[in-house]
C-alpha cells in the first residue's frame, strides 16, 4: 500500500510559485473572511497563512462575530472585495445558517474568486471555460496524476456532494472520462457503490465513515474529509482497516489539504496575471 503524500507535491508547487512571485516582483495579497471561530476553519486558515508567507504573498484575515447581521456583513465583504490590495478573496465556509451562503459568495467577482464558488465562476467551470479549477479538485487531480493513477474508464465513487468537494469533483471526473457515482445522505446501500470503486473519494467530514470491509481490494482511496476527534484533525477513512486493502491511500493531515492550499495560491497568481 502506497501513501499519497500531498505535502511533498504541495512543496514543489509552492517552490515554483515563490520563484514566480520573486521573478515578477508580484505584490499580491489574499483576504480571508471568517465568521465565527470554527476549529477546522482555524486550522485551514493557519495553513494558508503559512504557505502565503512561504511564497511571498500577503495575507489578511478579516474576522467577524457570529452576532454580525447580514446587512453589516454584506457591506464589509463589498469593501474587502473592492479593495485593490486584495487580489483574491475567500469566504471561509460554512457560514452560520442565518446567512444566505449563495448571496455572499456571489459578492466575489470572478477575477478574485480563487475558490471558484460564485455562481458565475462555477457556471464557467461547468462549461469548461474557466482558466482555473476549484482548489480541492485540482489538488486531487494532482495526487492522481503524480502517482500515475489512471482516471479514464475507471469506476469512481464520491461520498458527499457538497459545493467544495463532491459536486465540482464529480463534474471534473466526468470530463476526465471516468464513470462517476456521487453519493449523498439519501443514498441506499452505500457499500454497493464503494465496493466496486477503483477510486474512492470521500469529503463528508465524518470520522471512520469508510472502513476496510467497504472497499474493493486494490482501490485508490482519497480522503478529503476533515473533522476534529479529541484534539486531532482526522478524515473520513478508518486508516488502519482501509490500509490493509487499498493500494493507495491519503493520510489526514498531509494528503489532500496541503495540495488544496497550494492550488488556491496558484489560482491567486493565475488570476492576478489577467
Amino acid at each position: 500500500m502506497k501513501i499519497l503524500d500531498g505535502r511533498k507535491w504541495a512543496e514543489e508547487i509552492l517552490d515554483k510559485l515563490k520563484e514566480k512571485v520573486k521573478n515578477r516582483h508580484l505584490k499580491l495579497r489574499l483576504a480571508i473572511i471568517l465568521v465565527g471561530n470554527g476549529a477546522i476553519s482555524k486550522i485551514f486558515i493557519h495553513g494558508i497563512e503559512k504557505d502565503c508567507e512561504k511564497v511571498g504573498i500577503g495575507f489578511k484575515l478579516f474576522k467577524f462575530s457570529t452576532k454580525v447581521n447580514s446587512q453589516t456583513l454584506k457591506k464589509e465583504v463589498e469593501k474587502i472585495v473592492k479593495n485593490p490590495q486584495n487580489y483574491g478573496v475567500v469566504i471561509q465556509l460554512p457560514l452560520p445558517k442565518k446567512f444566505s451562503t449563495e448571496e455572499f459568495l456571489n459578492l466575489i467577482p470572478e477575477e478574485k474568486d480563487i475558490n471558484v464558488l460564485s455562481e458565475k465562476s462555477l457556471g464557467k467551470f461547468y462549461q469548461g471555460t474557466l482558466k482555473i479549477l476549484p482548489p480541492t479538485v485540482e489538488g486531487i487531480l494532482e495526487l492522481l496524476k503524480n502517482y500515475k493513477i489512471k482516471i479514464s474508464g475507471k469506476d469512481v465513487t464520491i461520498l458527499g456532494a457538497g459545493r467544495l468537494v463532491g459536486l465540482p469533483l464529480a463534474i471534473q471526473l466526468l470530463k476526465e472520462k471516468a464513470t462517476v457515482s456521487a453519493l449523498n445522505k439519501f443514498t441506499k446501500d452505500t457499500s454497493f457503490f464503494t465496493k466496486k470503486a477503483d477510486i474512492l473519494i470521500s469529503g463528508v467530514g465524518k470520522p471512520n465513515l469508510i472502513k476496510g470491509n467497504m472497499i474493493k481490494k486494490g482501490a485508490a482511496v482519497i480522503d478529503a474529509g476533515t473533522a476534529i476527534k479529541g484534539k486531532k484533525l482526522v478524515g473520513d477513512v478508518d486508516f488502519k482497516s482501509v490500509s490493509k486493502k487499498a493500494s493507495f491511500l491519503t493520510p489526514v493531515p498531509g494528503g489532500v489539504g496541503p495540495l488544496t492550499v497550494a492550488s488556491l495560491l496558484k489560482n491567486l497568481i493565475k488570476l492576478s496575471e489577467k
